[in-house]
């Protein structure tokens, strides 16, 4: 996700722009949870291998002062997110002086964001054109099956021999290929995944993991709105029934609204996706949740 523009009045003097040490970056992720963007615990570690040189901060006297992704998925696209400032120091133009030494890394592919609100008149004046907005809904799920039922017929763990099946359906829903990051994603420590098999095929999958607040879900992709449903409550089964839970999903998906709304989550913000170059084509239609409005 795409926060605060630090550009507004003054010079950005002395700011050294660099790719982020690990440690850097839990500060990043700070800035981040204190912004209530409530990061999963282990988001950086599944995304930071599919570019180590994406994630920069900019130093002040040495020490980091501001913060932006731009994270190379493919030849074609990269996502940028985490565009921060540490709130003490806004209004220099810190952030703008960060964005500029950042995006050169993007090259010439097309590049997708999630821009908060308040800043999409900026994202345009910087070449980007709105495509849709994300609705972050949440709170304490009521799963719609009881206790004993909530793992449907055809809603199974997902195994790592499955990989190959996952990431197959997973690449029309996403503008790259990311089979390496899934096999990080869906074996992390913490994240759960479960696929909706019909007819011995893949017909949806999803993942909750734990965030900063709660749990948050992610992919949640799917051909039809039941099939969507019988992994949600699957995974639901793995939430802290007294914690909440968060789920993006595009707010044009109806279908998609109503999954989350029928087991008691709540629209609470939104965001704008946004892209510079062409708009990628995905299956949007099998988009119930996005996977990480941070990092794509």
């Amino acid at each position: 996700m795409s926060g605060h523009d630090a550009s507004a009045s003054g010079g950005s003097g002395g700011l050294v722009v660099a790719p982020a040490s690990a440690a850097e970056w839990a500060l990043v992720e700070q800035w981040a949870a204190d912004e209530n963007w409530n990061p999963g615990l282990r988001d950086v570690a599944c995304f930071h291998p599919t570019d180590p040189g994406g994630f920069f901060v900019g130093r002040l006297d040495g020490r980091p002062v501001s913060a932006v992704s731009v994270v190379r998925y493919s030849e074609a696209y990269a996502f940028l997110g985490y565009y921060l400032v540490r709130p003490d120091l806004r209004g220099r133009g810190l952030g703008r002086a960060t964005w500029r030494a950042a995006l050169p890394h993007a090259g010439r592919r097309t590049v997708g964001l999630d821009a908060v609100p308040e800043q999409e008149p900026a994202y345009r004046r910087s070449g980007f054109a709105a495509a849709y907005r994300s609705v972050r809904y949440g709170g304490r799920p009521a799963p719609v099956r009881p206790p004993g039922e909530r793992i449907a017929a055809g809603v199974e763990r997902a195994a790592p021999d499955g990989l190959d099946a996952v990431a197959a359906y997973d690449a029309p829903c996403f503008p790259a290929g990311r089979r390496a990051f899934l096999a990080r994603w869906l074996a992390e420590p913490g994240h759960v995944a479960y696929v909706r098999m019909r007819g011995g095929t893949i017909r949806g999958y999803g993942v909750i993991r734990p965030a900063r607040s709660g749990h948050r879900v992610g992919p949640l992709f799917a051909d039809t709105p039941e099939d969507a449903g019988a992994l949600l409550d699957a995974l639901l089964s793995h939430a802290d029934p007294a914690g909440s839970v968060a789920v993006d999903v595009p707010e044009g998906h109806a279908s998609a609204r109503a999954v989350v709304e029928e087991r008691g989550l709540a629209a609470q913000w939104h965001t704008v996706r946004m892209y510079a170059g062409p708009a990628p084509r995905i299956a949007s239609a099998r988009i119930f949740g996005s996977t990480s409005l941070e990092l794509g």
